[in-house]
């Protein structure tokens, strides 16, 4: 009976001390939600429109792409640059691939799609709130609008 009990709490302690923890702090397939509210007070130097935009979308650390929508109201006009950038917030940063390809006949409302594959690099700039995303026009061709991006894990 002693060695009958000893083998079940061996067992019992082997058993425990082997489980795999779900919330594995180390797993690289993680998605993240993408969110940030962009203004002419963030740029840099800040710009005095009353132009808005928002971006959403999800990050996935598995792939490393990024999906995002923008979008923007009263701008001046259309936009004619868009980009996603590496940079704390108050700082001018570096462009992350290329200017999204927005196409024309946009007006002061409106909004845009892309996809863009992040490097390992870029990813930890973008879960540590170091990127943005900046929208210019013909009134304001260095950015109308900018806003911070938060990725907030699922």
């Amino acid at each position: 009976m002693l060695v009958t009990s000893s083998m079940f709490l061996f067992s019992v302690f082997v058993f425990t001390a082997c489980h795999k923890d779900n919330d594995n702090k180390n797993n690289t397939n993680k998605t993240y939600t993408i969110s940030g509210n962009g203004s002419g007070s963030q740029v840099v130097p800040a710009v005095a429109d009353s132009g808005t935009a928002t971006i959403s979308g999800t990050y996935s650390s598995g792939t490393g792409q990024l999906i995002t929508m923008t979008n923007w109201t009263n701008l001046t006009g259309g936009p004619t640059t868009g980009g996603f950038y590496i940079g704390a917030s108050g700082t001018n940063g570096i462009l992350v691939g290329d200017n999204w390809a927005l196409g024309s006949g946009l007006t002061s409302t409106g909004s845009f799609a892309d996809t863009l594959t992040l490097t390992v690099d870029q990813a930890t700039q973008l879960t540590t709130g170091n990127c943005y995303f900046l929208l210019g026009t013909v009134a304001n061709p260095n950015g109308e609008v900018r806003g911070q991006i938060v990725a907030t894990p699922q």
